[in-house]
């Protein structure tokens, strides 16, 4: 699955894409300033298939002005987008950009935190989704790696609330939020 991700912020947004497989994940450049309907062309010029936009949080976890203006503009992607967007952790992919351009890479630093934050969200869905398939397999059950998917998207990821019909479409896709 290819996914595009979105490190958001009140002057850019740094972006990056997975392979068509999900494991590699490449810095695009940025979108200056943020702007849902130019971060769509490139959802659609890439072809993805999934969007996360990361959500600053605290080391602790909080939540502050950064996360609401991050949870905004996954919304108003959700609007534009017929395909799901969600919102992923982003802690400490700043400070790896950093460290990956000190390191020599030459992607401008929000392009390189979005790369970091999609390395993040692959690796953890494809932990995941072996941790269950795994389970699954001990216990003999062959329909659970299509599940196991499934799963590890609602697990890690915030998916944006449902949108309002389109003109001429149908109502978003996404799920709700789990509990």
């Amino acid at each position: 699955m290819r996914v595009l991700a979105i490190d958001h912020g009140s002057a850019r947004a740094g972006c990056a894409i997975s392979d068509p497989t999900g494991t590699i994940a490449r810095p695009l450049g940025v979108v200056e300033p943020p702007d849902p309907r130019a971060v769509a062309e490139l959802a659609a010029e890439h072809q993805a298939e999934l969007v996360i936009v990361g959500l600053p949080v605290s080391l602790s976890g909080a939540e502050g002005p950064q996360a609401a203006e991050a949870r905004a503009f996954r919304d108003a992607l959700a609007v534009i987008l017929d395909l799901p967007v969600e919102t992923y952790d982003e802690r400490l992919t700043t400070r790896l950009a950093e460290r990956s351009a000190r390191a020599g890479a030459s992607a401008p630093p929000d392009a390189l935190a979005a790369a970091h934050l999609l390395e993040s969200y692959l690796q953890a869905h494809a932990r995941a989704s072996d941790e269950l398939a795994s389970q699954a397999g001990e216990a003999g059950d062959l329909h659970a790696p299509a599940r196991a998917s499934d799963e590890v998207a609602g697990q890690a990821a915030e998916p944006a609330a449902p949108s309002a019909p389109k003109p001429g479409g149908s109502a978003g896709e996404a799920e709700e939020p789990p509990e």
